[in-house]
């Protein structure tokens, strides 16, 4: 790459987008910032999510393939000074790259579009940045085909979340916003097992994997890290489950319950081929 073309901290293209660090800008231009190359690279993969790349003459060199990924879907990239990448980051230690993105998430009405999922992650509640990337994270993994975050829960679009997402928010379809009421109804009139996720559940997660409770398509409702779901959301469900506690551990916390619980199912649903299910229809 040539010289730098973003020196300065105080140009307005760098202004605008340190201001993307609070939620209302964010929400009023409907952008974010996805920091690091993983975060970056999956965020080129995605048609139309990235307006630009900034990236110190460091990153670019070893990360040429996320360089060549975005100018050949016309992403521009702007080789900027540490200074500037370091004003637009949110860590103490940033690592170079940083994509201006934006909104990824799509409505809650758009689930019903093609055929209904089979696992869905709802986080109810869920305040905590981190966790609610790490909890995003999961399901990706798990093969969950939506994630959902209620109004009460956190902001997808958080420099915290975004990080710990690790690039899965770029992934697969997720809702921000939503009612927990209107959710569970359409995931139901979906097709979707409703099971809320906690510690104090009637129902035991080993229980429900041995008696093929978890076999067919199930939506998981996972709440706040401290004080768990509200018992007008418990009431939601068709079962509250706890993860069993075997060791000497007082509780899980949400990531890695979460977690747990979205691999069960994906276990439950794939057989013992390790093949998901087809559902008639």
């Amino acid at each position: 790459m040539a010289s730098p073309e973003l020196t300065s901290t105080r140009s307005p293209r760098v202004v605008a987008a340190r201001r993307l660090a609070k939620r209302a800008f964010r929400a009023g231009e409907r952008r974010f910032l996805a920091e690091g190359p993983q975060a970056v690279r999956e965020a080129v993969a995605l048609p139309g999510t990235p307006i630009e790349v900034y990236a110190t003459a460091e990153s670019a060199e070893r990360y040429p393939d996320i360089v060549e990924a975005a100018r050949a879907a016309g992403v521009p990239v702007l080789q900027a000074s540490t200074e500037v990448v370091a004003a637009v980051s949110q860590t103490v230690t940033p690592q170079g790259m940083v994509a201006l993105c934006r909104f990824v998430d799509v409505p809650l009405a758009s689930l019903a579009d093609g055929p209904a999922p089979d696992l869905v992650a709802v986080l109810a509640h869920v305040r905590d940045p981190g966790n609610a990337g790490t909890v995003l994270r999961a399901a990706d993994a798990a093969g969950a085909e939506a994630v959902v975050l209620t109004d009460a829960s956190v902001d997808l679009y958080n420099p915290k979340t975004v990080r710990a997402s690790v690039g899965s928010l770029f992934h697969l379809p997720v809702v921000v916003g939503a009612h927990i009421e209107d959710t569970v109804a359409q995931l139901r009139a979906a097709g979707l097992r409703i099971l809320a996720a906690d510690g104090a559940g009637e129902a035991d997660l080993d229980a429900e994997l041995d008696a093929g409770g978890l076999d067919g398509p199930t939506a998981w409702i996972f709440g706040n890290e401290a004080w768990g779901l509200p018992e007008e959301v418990r009431a939601l469900a068709d079962a509250v489950v706890r993860v069993p506690i075997h060791g000497r551990a007082e509780s899980l916390n949400l990531a890695t319950a979460a977690a747990v619980c979205l691999y069960a199912s994906a276990r439950a649903q794939r057989g013992s081929s390790g093949c998901r299910t087809l559902r008639a229809g």
